[in-house]
């Protein structure tokens, strides 16, 4: 199985949308960026909104900014690994 990288070099026909979406899709990619965001999302939602759900007071709308406050770290990660990558293919 090719690396990331070797699989981009190789991809010269596709167009970068698809580049993109099939490093981003890469196993190695989608694990760092699911490890990232549980480790910085969950440390993000206890400060955020730790009061609300040690008090019982957890409603829809703050189920929604959890998800979101899991969902920024993971496409970080993935936004600058796919980004990193590409990079090192250019030069």
């Amino acid at each position: 199985m090719n690396s990331p990288i070797e699989t981009l070099k190789q991809s010269t026909r596709s167009s970068n949308t698809s580049n993109w979406i099939q490093l981003a899709c890469n196993p190695s990619v989608v694990r760092r960026g699911v490890v990232y965001s549980l480790v910085v999302g969950t440390l993000l939602a206890i400060i955020n909104q730790g009061d609300v759900i040690m008090q019982g007071r957890l409603t829809w709308w703050h189920g929604l900014k959890i998800a979101l406050t899991y969902l920024v770290p993971y496409a970080v990660s993935t936004l600058s690994s796919v980004g990193a990558m590409q990079t090192s293919v250019r030069s």
